[in-house]
């Protein structure tokens, strides 16, 4: 592990508080603060409350923000002065459920050192990754007794479950939120070694779409071949929402897509990815798609029509001669700049009305939805993201998208009007949702060497900008 490039008061200080560091991670990882189930309601407290603590100790002040839901951590440290920039870091406390539990190796929420990993429930997603920023502050506030930008630490507790108070917290208190850049570690990098700057999120419509034909379901054999089967008809619209070649057949889909830039492109090209490792990873012996993209442009940078789900007829053991008389399908649209959920699902509404057969109805129903987001890729914030994350790793760090959602990074930019950097330091196959979650010990450790490299280089950054 290099640390020549980190300030030497910084290194030293991280190096002798390494194993203090990752035990007081591992007492956080021992609090099972699922959000998600209302019997963890007492551990989501606790969990908020161990992060107030932990800036607390170091210098910083802290207090629980009471929601509907789940409290928000608010901790703040304001003494650089007008002159200095501040920074807002954001992170997680809750955890997926750690169902199922018997395919886990060690206990969820007993953190397990093997082969270099950190095993626990939240262990990168995102406890690890948030703690890392709070011991990144205390390098600073203990080895120099300030730091060089001020800080604002929001560390909600419903992330797992749609954030769903934190966008009207960040509306009610955003003169008290007010800071120049925001910067979240809940991402993974590009491969081993290779530190990645994250430039965009796909955002999201969801719908269900329900067919009904007859009143109940019909003897196949009285009626089939003259009431329509709501199955079949389900089918049919389904088909229709792509064309021969894979790209999404809806009118008006693709209207508002802003391309990626050929520069992005061209560096997403050059990243050391293999559709071999791809179908290997997943099982599968092809790969689909929209024509004319790479891989990881398809998953990145281009918006996608999924079905998730299928619900008809008779699916028992054995056989039942049904014609049912309702079908129901989930489908998932990922959305790319400058796409709009309500528009999408406008857009699949009049589709499915188009195209149903008749004989039966055809209702689209939207479910839930985000906005896509994109970085521009310049100013203060990501130059110091750069030049941090090459400290620590000792390479230029890549810039990659992520086919998922993230929709509180749009918040932030939105309500905040801030930049938002995304450093993560997860890996591909770290298990986050899922058994034997992990972060890797060095990357634990190279991580909040990179947090605190960056409160020197965005001060730096910040100081050296044009002023409008």
């Amino acid at each position: 592990m290099s640390t020549s490039e980190i300030p030497a008061d910084l290194a030293a200080w991280c190096a002798a508080n390494d194993a203090r560091a990752q035990d007081e991670l591992f007492d956080f990882l021992r609090i099972p603060s699922v959000s998600a189930k209302s019997e963890h309601q007492g551990d989501c407290l606790a969990a908020a409350q161990f992060v107030a603590d932990a800036l607390t100790r170091i210098g910083c002040t802290a207090e629980l923000v009471a929601t509907p839901g789940h409290p928000i951590v608010v901790g703040e440290w304001r003494k650089a002065g007008p002159d200095a920039p501040t920074l807002l870091i954001y992170g997680h406390y809750d955890v997926q459920p750690a169902e199922p539990l018997e395919l886990w190796t060690s206990p969820a929420f007993e953190p397990t050192i093997r082969d270099g990993r950190i095993y626990a429930r939240g262990s990168v997603d995102d406890k690890g990754q948030l703690y890392l920023h709070i011991k990144a502050l205390e390098a600073h506030l203990a080895v120099r007794g300030t730091l060089p930008v001020n800080v604002i630490v929001v560390a909600e507790g419903e992330e797992e479950v749609g954030s769903v108070n934190l966008e009207h917290y960040l509306e009610r208190d955003k003169a008290r939120l007010a800071c120049d850049a925001v910067v979240i570690s809940d991402s993974t990098m590009f491969a081993p070694g290779i530190p990645s700057i994250l430039s965009s999120l796909r955002g999201m419509a969801y719908v269900q779409i329900d067919v009904r034909g007859a009143q109940g379901d019909l003897h196949s054999g009285m009626y089939g071949g003259a009431v329509v089967n709501p199955a079949m008809a389900l089918a049919r619209i389904l088909a229709t929402m792509h064309d021969a070649e894979g790209r999404v057949a809806i009118p008006g889909f693709y209207d508002d897509v802003l391309p990626f830039p050929d520069a992005v492109r061209e560096g997403m090209r050059a990243l050391p990815f293999s559709d071999d490792g791809l179908m290997h990873e997943v099982g599968v012996t092809a790969l689909g798609g929209e024509p004319g993209y790479t891989t990881l442009e398809r998953l990145w940078t281009r918006p996608t029509c999924e079905v998730n789900g299928l619900l008809s007829g008779y699916t028992g053991e054995g056989a039942k001669t049904v014609l049912p008389a309702v079908s129901m399908a989930k489908v998932s649209f990922r959305l790319v700049r400058d796409q709009d959920p309500d528009t999408i699902v406008r857009l699949v509404a009049e589709h499915v009305a188009r195209v149903a057969p008749a004989g039966v109805t055809a209702t689209v129903t939207a479910m839930h939805g985000g906005r896509p987001w994109r970085a521009d890729l310049k100013g203060p914030v990501i130059e110091a993201g750069k030049r941090a994350l090459h400290a620590a790793f000792g390479r230029e760090p890549v810039i990659t998208g992520e086919g998922g959602s993230i929709p509180v990074v749009g918040d932030f930019e939105r309500i905040l009007g801030a930049p938002v950097l995304l450093m993560g330091f997860g890996l591909p196959g770290e298990n986050a949702h899922a058994p034997d979650e992990w972060i890797g010990v060095e990357n634990y450790q190279l991580g909040t060497r990179a947090a605190a490299a960056l409160l020197d280089l965005y001060a730096q950054e910040f100081a050296a900008a044009p002023r409008p």
